[in-house]
């Protein structure tokens, strides 16, 4: 439906093709300021500085993120959600409590979210006797594993609570990608195709891009063989539908936090609702919750590190994304990215940036979609010193700003 939609739309804005100008001036110097962009410019965590920027394109946003900023680690964030928001919204409201109830196992943690209360026990209490326990407070790539397992389970749990009034709960599903940085190390897990790059300066003194995570979209060849390996009695796992790799013909991306009619028969929707209907039964799970997690030990030539939803990466390349943070001041940086990758949407329809900025949320979409970009900048000689920064608790776009979350569990 998008296809025809945007040609439209294009035919609309196509008049003021002789007057684009897209150049750097366009990005930089416009007065017109876009309704649907949200930004933080700059601000301080433990290990340095932190830019954060957001655009809404859908006409309820389905982009989520955060940044919690602690004594002694910095989390962040980043939930691409599609069918609907719910999924990215209950990602951004429980994954970091799951966190931190994993690095805090006391006997019973009990916290409020904005869905139920956790409540969690040790299935095993010997571990507390043998000493086989995890150190308390120890980022570890099991913690992330665990923390994104418990929020899937969550969110399923709340799908079949609702789905008898709200079926389509069981088609609404997030991107999730996270990155930890906590004594000297990052750590990053991921669901999707969102990414975290690092800007890394070399021998030459210029700055090379570096991808850490790996992503799971079916329009890559491994993606699809791994499906294919998975799925060897599927013929039809991915199918090429309107030039684009989908799962099952539905879906793009491979692994998700909800999604939960191609994980569970339970959920699967009938054909009333023909854009999720399987036409047969499902075998087994065509999704997975299971995160890519990586972890670096940061290296004094490590600078900083840009997390963003797919959206970005639409319009630009690893390397020239690190170009402009390296480039340019700190302060308001991501919103330079989002502005560039604004002013390509724009050129690649012949228009003008200012004349998309014009264009209201749900029609935007047609021209690009929810973009969030946090960049962490990375201060080496702040690494393992304990400096004083703000505890904050950051959410992008709603605009909300509190006491840091990693001081729930303190002693």
């Amino acid at each position: 439906m998008f296809s025809w939609l945007a040609r439209i739309a294009c035919t609309c804005w196509r008049p003021l093709r002789r007057y684009a100008r897209m150049n750097k001036d366009d990005v930089e110097d416009s007065s017109l300021e876009d309704p649907l962009l949200w930004c933080r410019s700059l601000d301080r965590h433990s290990y340095g500085e932190f830019s954060f920027a957001v655009v809404q394109a859908n006409e309820v946003i389905e982009d989520h993120s955060q940044v919690e900023t602690g004594r002694d680690a910095t989390f962040v964030g980043v939930y691409d959600g599609h069918g609907g928001p719910d999924a990215s919204r209950f990602i951004n409201d429980h994954l970091f409590l799951h966190l931190m109830s994993e690095l805090h196992p006391p006997i019973a943690i009990v916290a409020y979210s904005k869905y139920f209360w956790i409540f969690r026990i040790p299935t095993d209490l010997s571990v507390f006797v043998t000493g086989h326990a995890r150190e308390k407070g120890t980022i570890s790539e099991d913690t992330l594993r665990s923390a994104f397992s418990s929020t899937e389970d969550g969110f399923l749990t709340l799908v079949r609570r609702t789905c008898g009034i709200k079926p389509l709960m069981a088609a609404i599903g997030s991107c999730c990608l996270v990155g930890v940085i906590w004594r000297g190390t990052l750590y990053v897990a991921n669901l999707g195709d969102s990414r975290a790059v690092i800007g890394s300066v070399g021998r030459s003194n210029k700055i090379g891009a570096e991808q850490l995570n790996r992503e799971h979209n079916a329009s890559m060849e491994e993606v699809r063989q791994e499906l294919r390996s998975l799925h060897p009695n599927d013929s039809h796992i991915v199918v090429m539908k309107q030039g684009v790799w989908r799962i099952k013909g539905i879906i793009q991306v491979s692994r998700s936090i909800g999604d939960a009619y191609l994980k569970r028969p339970e959920f699967s929707l009938d054909p009333t609702f023909p854009r999720f209907h399987l036409p047969e039964p499902l075998g087994r799970p065509v999704l997975t919750a299971e995160p890519s997690v990586c972890a670096r030990v940061l290296q004094p030539n490590d600078k900083f590190v840009i997390f963003a939803s797919d959206g970005l990466w639409e319009h630009m390349t690893n390397q020239e994304a690190v170009e402009i943070v390296h480039n340019n001041p700190r302060a308001g940086i991501a919103k330079r990215l989002l502005k560039t990758a604004l002013s390509e949407a724009a050129r690649k329809r012949e228009m003008r940036h200012d004349d998309l900025k014009k264009v209201e949320k749900g029609v935007r979409r047609f021209f690009h979609d929810d973009i969030t970009i946090v960049v962490i900048f990375i201060d080496h000689d702040l690494l393992g010193k304990n400096q004083p920064a703000p505890e904050l608790s950051v959410r992008g776009f709603i605009d909300t700003v509190g006491p840091s979350r990693f001081n729930m569990f303190k002693d």
